[in-house]
């Protein structure tokens, strides 16, 4: 597990999430601060994260 600090794209605050590094993966999960569902995409080589993008969903 690794914890990465990153922008919300809904309200711009600094928040962070777990991630897992076991798997390379897109995935739903809400911004802790303005609670907008936000877009993870990941990728993991060698257990370090290679790849990181957070974008909202345009509901």
């Amino acid at each position: 597990m690794l914890e990465h600090f990153f922008q919300c794209p809904y309200c711009w605050e600094e928040i962070s999430m777990i991630l897992d590094m076991s798997v390379s993966e897109t995935y739903i999960e809400d911004c802790e601060v303005c609670c907008n569902p936000i877009q993870l995409t990941t990728n993991f080589e060698n257990n370090e994260l290679i790849a990181f993008e957070a974008k909202n969903i345009e509901q």
